[in-house]
């Protein structure tokens, strides 16, 4: 079983949990943008847009260089790929869970189609 740092994962997924940062990644995703142009994208102010960049770049998502005045923002060196070996472990564990279900269930259906009525007093 892989081992995976706690405090990566849980850099990311706090990261990731909030959606105006996986909508700066998705745009990221598109091309490297200036904080301006984000904060402006999003319709916010430049202060929130900082901070939301600081938490992706903690968490190694984004890169940022200062050029002059402007701070260009790009995806950083992380692939996550460590969470998603996270994520399809749990991934597996429940699709085996819901196919032992599927299996109970099966049977029970089965019991029944087999079983004669009961009457009701």
């Amino acid at each position: 079983m892989a081992q995976y740092s706690r405090a990566r994962l849980d850099a990311s997924f706090a990261a990731l949990s909030d959606a105006t940062r996986r909508g700066v990644l998705e745009q990221l995703g598109r091309s490297d943008a200036s904080i301006t142009a984000l904060a402006d994208k999003f319709h916010m102010t430049l202060t929130g847009m900082k901070k939301h960049v600081g938490v992706l770049e903690q968490a190694g998502l984004v890169a940022t260089e200062k050029v002059g005045r402007v701070r260009t923002c790009r995806l950083g060196p992380r692939r996550l790929e460590e969470e998603v070996e996270w994520l399809e472990r749990y991934r597996q564990l429940w699709d085996t869970r819901f196919d032992e279900l599927d299996h109970v269930v099966a049977e029970l259906k089965q019991r029944e189609m087999l079983s004669p009525p009961k009457k009701r007093k």
